[in-house]
């Protein structure tokens, strides 16, 4: 039955591109007699070679402006990036745990962090050499925009690039600009945050932006109060005509973060705010703190040769308290309920950049390498004394893991005919994995694992009018096991180094259509298939084992409209529908605890954590002056909550609107607002802990909410 649905979705979207075709190509015939339509261009770097968006064979768009700061709390990523098709970022209410952001069903089986999507703040990647990443330490008030890259081209990042996320911070504005903003609402949830934007001189030789940001929230469920700290600082200095160096900064601290963990479907029907017992009784939370710095240089060698180097080093410190019952870490091979972790991590990435006239149409090649490193003390201990649970108590674990990664990188784009256009790469990525064990009294559980992939990838754009782009996309990309997912082997004594990486062949074609006024079309069908997809093996006792199984494949479409329906009037709609199956039956655990490959996983069965269909849609009234107002709506399908299906978090569509006003004085902005969300105060699974070994599958979202808040800039 699945063949017909592409089929239909297919000839749909076939449809829906003739008709724009068609479209165009009256209005091209009137180009005579009426304006040019007045295009907005949006340039993004995040194919490293920086063009309009419009014009790059990739699903790719970028979040800035009233989208970026709007009327929101400014705290998560998830509140940028709702509009956006094919992506889908849950802020989890669960600040012990990262936002959830999987992107055309990559990164869904993540029950912490963010896996299967690179992640980067300023160039630096902010996901590991092995895969494993986080987002915590995103600034949104110092941000410029957020770049989001779907299909194929990806993989041009290597390791783990089902898709690509990027923020960038704004640099120094010319005029000095002073921000302070405080916002805040229901479950004693508020922000406040104060930032500076300058040039030291008129020419902007030295240019600045720092930002500091706390957040502190009780929480909509019980045992999840929360607080953070976030510094974020750009320097540029402009050295030459011809050279600028850049400096970032960032420091984030989250200390004991309460953890209420999931909840059965029977505890989500009786009452969504409460925690699970055992999160009060072992006291789970999590403590992270983290600083990091680099520094870029931008050397434009000539008229047609330039030159990038980046280097950056951090420091990362995490301490959990897991809610694992004591019989199970009398278990010799445990290694407790807490878990400590120092990381140091750096690296750099160097490239060249030519572009000039090939057969009198442009041409731009790049080259470049990247190289980094992770090396991090991971301890384990028990978390009871005694009776007494919830504290540090015997050693269970001790090793030092280290994990880099060494890859090279060669991308061109070439105007090959009037009308048509084509980008092609191909990266070669080295992983390499190596664990010393300190910890004998259970054996030695050191080891080392090699993994290494070539990465090709080739678009074509065709360009039949000056308003619409059509384009086709295939690429290879790869992804290793985290050294969490090695973490542990089935009953036997050392990491799993058996695992092998998930290849994947992924495909796309679409189209952008850009009309008069403020019109943005865009629609894109993709199908991407990964052999040795990373799957749960057994999860018992807080521990999890992986297998590799065969085939997976995740097709669907996605599309986005933008339009301006009257006068400061704005319209977004987003849709996704995306099929996530698996394509070979395996075998997995089931029940609880989930500890031997008692259950099969048929073939057709739904890949867990992905909605089959999601929607976005927004109305945005408003001037750069007076009165503002907003209402949105957001659909979530229905979702599997693990491998068998057995179970599924139900679907729900939320509704909110906002109300403000801005005030513009001749050195003053105020903006103020006051939002509301869930307007029908409707009980629904914000986010879901795939194939939780206890049941605890569901993570509620919060009923009807408010918030207000007022943003102040002082231009001096």
């Amino acid at each position: 039955m699945r063949r017909p649905v592409i089929a239909s979705a297919c000839r749909i979207a076939g449809g829906l591109i003739a008709v724009a075709a068609s479209s165009t190509v009256g209005a091209q015939s009137g180009a005579d007699t009426q304006a040019p339509a007045e295009l907005e261009t949006v340039t993004v770097t995040a194919t490293r070679l920086p063009s309009p968006a419009f014009d790059v064979p990739a699903s790719i768009d970028s979040v800035g402006g009233d989208d970026l700061h709007g009327n929101s709390l400014g705290v998560n990523l998830s509140e940028a990036l709702p509009s956006i098709a094919g992506l889908l970022a849950r802020d989890r209410q669960n600040y012990a745990q990262d936002t959830q952001i999987s992107i055309r069903g990559f990164g869904s089986r993540s029950t912490f962090g963010v896996r299967g999507v690179r992640l980067y703040l300023d160039g630096i990647p902010a996901t590991q050499p092995d895969g494993q990443g986080q987002v915590s330490h995103f600034n949104m008030g110092s941000a410029d925009r957020v770049e989001v890259l779907r299909g194929p081209f990806s993989a041009m990042y290597g390791n783990s690039s089902g898709g690509v996320i990027q923020m960038f911070t704004a640099d120094g504005s010319d005029e000095p600009i002073v921000s302070g903003s405080v916002a805040g609402g229901s479950f004693g949830t508020w922000r406040s945050s104060i930032g500076v934007r300058a040039s030291l001189d008129p020419a902007k030789t030295i240019d600045y932006n720092v930002n500091y940001a706390a957040f502190h929230t009780d929480g909509f469920r019980d045992h999840s109060e929360a607080r953070r700290q976030s510094f974020n600082g750009k320097v540029g200095w402009q050295l030459s005509t011809d050279s600028k160096l850049t400096f970032v900064l960032n420091s984030f601290s989250a200390p004991n973060a309460q953890d209420p963990l999931g909840l059965t479907r029977a505890q989500f029907d009786d009452k969504p705010s409460q925690a699970t017992s055992v999160a009060t009784q072992f006291n789970t939370r999590k403590s992270a703190d983290q600083t990091q710095g680099g520094a870029i240089y931008d050397w434009r060698i000539s008229d047609t040769q330039s030159l990038r180097v980046l280097g950056y080093y951090g420091e990362r410190n995490v301490e959990q308290y897991l809610a694992i019952p004591i019989s199970a870490q009398a278990n010799p091979r445990h290694s407790g309920g807490v878990v400590d972790l120092g990381t140091d991590y750096g690296g750099s990435d160097a490239r060249w950049t030519y572009a000039d006239l090939l057969g009198g149409r442009r041409f731009s090649l790049v080259a470049g390498v990247s190289y980094d490193d992770l090396s991090q003390q991971r301890r384990g201990y028990n978390d009871y004394i005694g009776t007494q649970l919830g504290v540090k108590g015997a050693l269970r674990r001790d090793e030092t893991d280290q994990v880099y990664d060494f890859d090279q990188y060669l991308q061109a784009s070439y105007d090959f005919a009037d009308r048509w256009s084509a980008l092609a790469g191909v990266r070669h990525s080295s992983v390499k994995f190596d664990s010393d064990d300190h910890y004998l009294a259970n054996g030695d559980d050191s080891g080392k694992a090699d993994y290494s992939a070539t990465t090709p990838v080739a678009g074509v754009v065709f360009k039949p009018t000056d308003a619409l782009r059509f384009y086709g996309a295939y690429g290879e990309g790869f992804e290793t096991p985290t050294f969490a997912e090695l973490a542990y082997t089935n009953g036997s004594a050392g990491l799993n180094f058996g695992l092998d990486p998930a290849k994947t062949r992924n495909a796309e074609v679409g189209m952008k259509l850009r009309l008069r006024p403020k019109t943005e079309f865009d629609l894109a069908v993709f199908q991407a298939k990964t052999n040795n997809e990373l799957a749960i093996a057994s999860n018992s006792g807080g521990r999890s084992t992986y297998l590799n199984i065969g085939h997976t494949r995740r097709q669907g479409v996605e599309s986005s409209l933008t339009t301006e329906l009257v006068r400061d009037l704005r319209l977004q709609l987003a849709y996704t529908w995306l099929d996530a199956t698996v394509r070979d039956d395996y075998q997995t655990c089931s029940g609880t605890p989930c500890t031997v490959l008692n259950a099969t996983v048929d073939s057709g069965s739904q890949i867990p954590g992905v909605p089959k269909s999601s929607a976005y849609g927004a109305l945005n009234w408003g001037k750069s002056a007076g009165w503002n107002a907003e209402l949105d709506a957001r659909y979530i399908g229905k979702v599997a909550v693990n491998d068998v299906n057995s179970e599924s978090a139900p679907s729900y569509s939320l509704f909110g609107a906002g109300l403000g006003y801005i005030f513009e004085l001749p050195h003053w902005r105020v903006r103020n607002f006051i939002r509301v969300d869930n307007l029908l105060d409707k009980d629904y699974v914000g986010s879901v802990i795939v194939n939780d070994g206890n049941g605890r599958y569901y993570e509620p979202g919060p009923g009807r909410s408010v918030l207000a808040g007022v943003n102040l800039d002082w231009k001096y």
